[in-house]
């Protein structure tokens, strides 16, 4: 009798353990992240890529349009995209969230960020500082006011603008190219203190690195106090339920512009990505002890000591 207590005091015993981790399939090792070629989405993505290689995963990465991202998590191409900003892309998001095809984790893993349109500081100070002084700068301006990667939201609020001659901007020419392609013009016109007006946003490196003034009056269309924005996370409906671990992991991600714009500068160098976010945490590991509340490795040990060794380099 006292060895069928045993027994199943045992039996008692594995069922907690069990239960207090679930453990994740192997079809969750490999997690995809879209990117949409943002330096501050890189930046986060390669903090949550280099946080996951210590606990033994397979991150990886796939470059795509935001519309495109949004239809990857839905089909369960993508597992987790860091870069949801809102209110900016909430058109693009809704028709998914109203049908319930992706989740959206209720707390954001950055608040406090800004995205709206901005000038060289000269610029600023020579007069046009809002929105209605952008048009009677139509000459010196060129006629052009520069965005991103087409596809972009904040492309697709400056075209709206033009098509409806918003602000009396009908007349101007939306040009696209790429984050890196707008500040190397951005860097032309600042060299020669010539007059350019671009799709600005924080965090990023460009507000430590050039000196630029935010503009007034676009409340209507980037959002109050110029353009403040909350990022969120995106993973399909049922991520948590087939990979718990990663989904714990994900939810606990927290940043700070301060974080973004330091991780972001190396990455603005042509670092990789992941080389850069280990070598920040590998100086701030004490971030990893909220990130990793509650997470194991894929094998089921303890997270934290796990990767603050990989981290290390030990």
């Amino acid at each position: 009798m006292n060895s069928m207590k045993h027994m199943w005091s045992a039996s008692l015993c594995a069922l907690a353990v069990s239960t207090a981790y679930a453990a994740d399939p192997a079809t969750c090792q490999t997690v995809h992240f879209a990117d949409v070629g943002w330096t501050d989405i890189a930046a986060t993505t390669g903090l949550a890529s280099t946080v996951l290689e210590g606990l033994g995963y397979k991150p990886t990465k796939t470059i795509a349009s935001v519309p495109i991202t949004f239809a990857g998590v839905k089909s369960k191409q993508i597992d987790v995209f860091l870069g949801y900003w809102s209110p900016t892309m909430d058109p693009m998001i809704d028709s998914f969230k109203k049908a319930g095809q992706v989740k959206v984790l209720a707390t954001p893993n950055l608040t406090g960020a800004k995205y709206t349109l901005a000038v060289p500081d000269y610029v600023y100070n020579a007069g046009l500082k809002s929105f209605t002084d952008i048009a009677k700068n139509f000459d010196k301006l060129d006629g052009k006011i520069y965005g991103i990667e087409p596809g972009n939201d904040g492309n697709a609020l400056i075209k709206k603008m033009i098509d409806t001659n918003q602000y009396g901007l009908g007349k101007f020419k939306l040009v696209e190219s790429s984050e890196a392609g707008m500040l190397v013009e951005v860097g032309r016109a600042i060299r020669d203190k010539k007059p350019i007006v671009f799709l600005g946003w924080e965090p990023h490196p460009m507000n430590v690195q050039m000196k630029i003034d935010y503009l007034s009056g676009g409340d209507d269309v980037f959002g109050p106090n110029y353009g403040e924005a909350k990022v969120l996370t995106v993973t399909p409906t049922d991520y948590a339920a087939r990979c718990p671990n990663v989904a714990k992991l994900v939810s606990n991600l927290q940043f700070t512009t301060d974080i973004e714009n330091h991780v972001m500068v190396p990455i603005m160098n042509k670092t990789d990505a992941n080389k850069a976010a280990r070598e920040w945490l590998k100086a701030n590991p004490a971030v990893l002890d909220k990130w990793l509340a509650g997470v194991k490795t894929f094998d089921g040990k303890d997270g934290l000591p796990a990767v603050k060794a990989y981290v290390a380099g030990k």
